[in-house]
Formats: C-alpha cells, structure tokens, sequence
C-alpha cells in the first residue's frame, strides 16, 4: 500500500499530454540545448523514411526544435539506410560505430551505438517502425526536459491497439508482453515504476549526461534495464511520462514475443542480483525450447549481453 500511495502521489504531477506542450512554447525554452532524434532501424523500410521527412519537415525546417536526427541501421538487409539518408537523416551502421569493440547485436545494441553517435544533449529515441507517428511524439517527450530542469527521463504512453491480419485494430490488444511479464515483475520488485503505463515502449528521451551513467542491455530486454537502472540512478521524481495519443506498428509473431519475454526476465533477473535482492548457486538458463504450431521444437538462446555506461568508455579514453 506504501508503493501504491508513492504512485498514486507521483503521477499526477508527472504525468502530462503532448498537446500541453506546444513547439513554439518549447523553443523559447530550448535555449542552447540541442535535442537528437535516434531511430534504431532494422529492415525498417517501408515506415522509416516517412518518420524523418515528418521530424525534418517539421522539427528541423519549420521549427528548429530538433538539432539532429540520426538512423542506426541494425545490419538491414533491405533499402532502410537508403529510405533514411534520402529523407534527411544522417545513418550510421551500427557496427561501424566504437568499430574498436567486439560486436553484439540486437535493439538495445542499437540504442547505444546510437547515444554514441549523436551529440544532442538531449536524447530522444524512437522506434523505426512506427505507422502513426506524428511530430507531436518528439515535442512531448522533450517538453518537461526543456522546462524542468529537475526533470530528466520521460517516457511515452499511448493507446496500443493490436492490428490482425485483417487490418482491423483491437482495442488493448497490444503490448502482450508487457501485460503478461513486464508489469507483473515492476508490481513484485519495483513497484515505484508501475505509474508507468508503457514500460517496454519504444519511445522516449533523456539528458545524455543521465544516458551515460547506465548500461545497456543489447537484447529486448533494453528498455526495462533502463527503467530500474535510472530510477535507482536519479529517482522516481525526476522521471515523468507523456501521453502521445495513439500508437501503431508492425507486430511480432508469438515465437518472437516469447524470445523477449525470455530477456525480459533475465534483465530483471540481473537487476535483482545487482541490488542484492537475489542470491542463486548458479545463474539462470538462458536457452529456450519453443513449439511451433507444426509442432516442432526448436531451443533458442535468450541470454542478453550488456554494454557498460557510455561515461566510463569516455573516462578510460581519457585516462588513457
């Protein structure tokens, strides 16, 4: 009932909409503080484009609230980086960035090769795949950063709704796993964050100097590792969410969603170590058998690697 009541008391006032915070109010605000755009892009072809010409047209040409927008291309095998370049972002392969480090893969790779490559002091990231977006995603999730100083991390909500085969949406339908794994294990273990209502969404933005300070898990399991990690590095109040309306996208099949569920929970799994609130004799396993609906098995590995905080890469340079 404490954690609840924390909640309950946090999320009202760091809680907003994106139409609360309107782009010419923010450029008064925005002063010399520049703002990246990162998308993580994997054969992202037929949606990624449109994302940039929006955020260019809108947030760069019209209103300069956006100082860069910056493609990670996540070893595409189709035209993602040419749909990207020609729409005015600037692309980067993600394993061409820190080429000095052994390569991993997967969205949270991406992520931090993306913070990396971007100079923005604030850091917004957003997925490639969106069918919805709207310059109204950038301007709400930048907003309590540019006005709130004491604000650093701000994720996005929105309505989710599952799109079938047959094109029509089911209202609630989305975000399976974040209803069947993620937001049981915040409600055991870290109650504090269960105001947030998308906590596996790919939506968000942070100080770069905040961003640095933590690690990376490289798989699926990303988003939630950042979750615990900066609430225990910055606290519950200087992390707000912001309502962008309606979200859409391409879904995965069940298999695949499995997989996430997978590294979802050894990211938790390793939290929970982390802060001394497990003790194991061994570590957990990380392959998984799946069955197919043929009835075939096929055992997958669900282990997730991690990359360390950007900061300390940095300090070792510099010391060096």
């Amino acid at each position: 009932m404490r954690a609840l009541s924390r909640v309950q008391e946090w999320y009202g006032p760091h809680s907003s909409t994106a139409a609360e915070w309107p782009v010419d109010a923010l450029m008064l605000a925005k002063g010399t503080t520049t703002v990246s755009v990162v998308l993580p892009a994997r054969d992202e072809e037929s949606t990624v484009g449109d994302i940039v010409t929006v955020i260019r047209r809108d947030l760069v040409e019209r209103t300069p609230l956006v100082d860069e927008i910056l493609v990670v291309d996540s070893n595409s095998t189709d035209a993602t980086a040419e749909r990207a370049r020609e729409a005015g972002a600037r692309v980067v392969a993600q394993n061409e960035v820190l080429a000095n480090l052994p390569e991993l893969t997967g969205k949270g790779e991406a992520l931090w090769k993306g913070l990396a490559a971007s100079r923005g002091d604030i850091v917004v990231f957003v997925d490639a795949d969106l069918r919805s977006f709207g310059a109204h995603y950038i301007s709400g999730l930048v907003g309590p950063l540019l006005v709130d100083a004491d604000t650093h991390f701000v994720k996005a909500t929105y309505e989710r709704p599952y799109i079938g085969a047959d094109g029509v949406a089911q209202q609630g339908g989305g975000g399976r796993v974040t209803e069947l794994v993620a937001r049981p294990l915040i409600n055991l273990f870290w109650p504090e964050l269960a105001g947030f209502a998308q906590p596996l969404g790919g939506e968000y933005a942070a100080r770069r100097a905040v961003l640095e300070q933590v690690p990376f898990v490289t798989e699926y399991g990303v988003e939630f590792g950042l979750l615990v990690d900066l609430l225990q590095l910055v606290g519950l109040d200087a992390m707000a969410q912001v309502d962008l309306g309606r979200r859409t996208h391409s879904h995965q099949s069940m298999a695949a969603l499995g997989r996430m569920a997978g590294q979802i929970m050894l990211t938790a799994w390793s939290r929970l170590e982390r802060q001394g609130r497990v003790m194991a004799s061994e570590p957990p396993a990380h392959m998984m058998l799946q069955f197919g609906l043929d009835g075939d098995a096929d055992l997958v590995d669900v282990a997730v690697a991690e990359r360390p905080p950007l900061a300390s890469l940095v300090l070792k340079e510099d010391v060096a």
